[in-house]
């Protein structure tokens, strides 16, 4: 059992359960290229390894792709491409990624595993901050003509890349944020014992988050579910 896979979302679900959906069903299935991404992460950037979405929630993910039919999408924050991967995987041969990070040397810790994977034609990793290459696409006429977005970056700026992907899918597309229980905090009162299992980093974010997730219960454009798989994983799926 990976120790990091567990503070993932323990604070969340308990630890036994946790533990039982990985071995008995995540990682049975988990695909070679991938479980060499995890483990190289792990030993490389230790607790930072979080930073990638655990084997369950990408999974899931896969799954939601292949039902939707999806073959265009962005990915918002990529550090050494688990999703990534696991996005290319599920799309057919023809599809394509948008993959945004300012940290390249990140990426390119998982780029030997997506080449073994023979996936790297899938994916286009762009060096530079998220927003302006959103910009970008938008003035390159590329509005509602992505399948998909997954936004895992800087929590702050959740509410700004949500009006331009909100440009970018398409009607029926799904937008999908990472973090959006922020290891439990959203829901925790202020000197609640379960606090001080929130790491110091994440602190700072808290409001935000809970901010954002109030904005997109209230955006008439999108029909919302945040799930409690991972440490939250809210899909919208733009109306109109």
């Amino acid at each position: 059992m990976a120790v990091s896979s567990l503070n993932h979302m323990s604070h969340i679900v308990h630890a036994p359960i946790l533990e039982y959906i990985l071995e008995k069903n995540a990682y049975p299935k988990e695909h070679e290229q991938l479980k060499e991404l995890r483990e190289i992460t792990a030993e490389k950037y230790g607790k930072m390894s979080i930073m990638n979405v655990p084997v369950d929630e990408a999974q899931f993910l896969s799954m939601l792709l292949k039902i939707m039919n999806v073959k265009k999408t962005i990915e918002i924050g990529v550090f050494t491409g688990y999703s990534v991967l696991a996005t290319a995987l599920a799309l057919p041969d023809d599809g394509q990624i948008t993959a945004i990070d300012l940290d390249k040397e990140a990426y390119e810790t998982g780029l030997p595993f997506i080449k073994k994977a023979r996936v790297e034609h899938k994916i286009n990793f762009i060096q530079s901050n998220a927003l302006s290459v959103l910009d970008d696409l938008i003035n390159a006429g590329e509005e509602a003509s992505f399948d998909f977005v997954f936004v895992d970056a800087e929590k702050e700026e959740n509410m700004k890349y949500h009006e331009k992907v909100m440009k970018l899918v398409k009607v029926g597309g799904i937008i999908a944020y990472d973090n959006t229980l922020w290891y439990g905090s959203v829901a925790y009162k202020q000197g609640d014992e379960r606090y001080k299992d929130v790491p110091k980093f994440a602190w700072p974010s808290k409001d935000y988050m809970i901010q954002f997730n109030d904005f997109i219960v209230s955006d008439h454009r999108v029909e919302p579910s945040l799930l409690s798989i991972g440490d939250g994983l809210t899909l919208c799926r733009r109306l109109y």
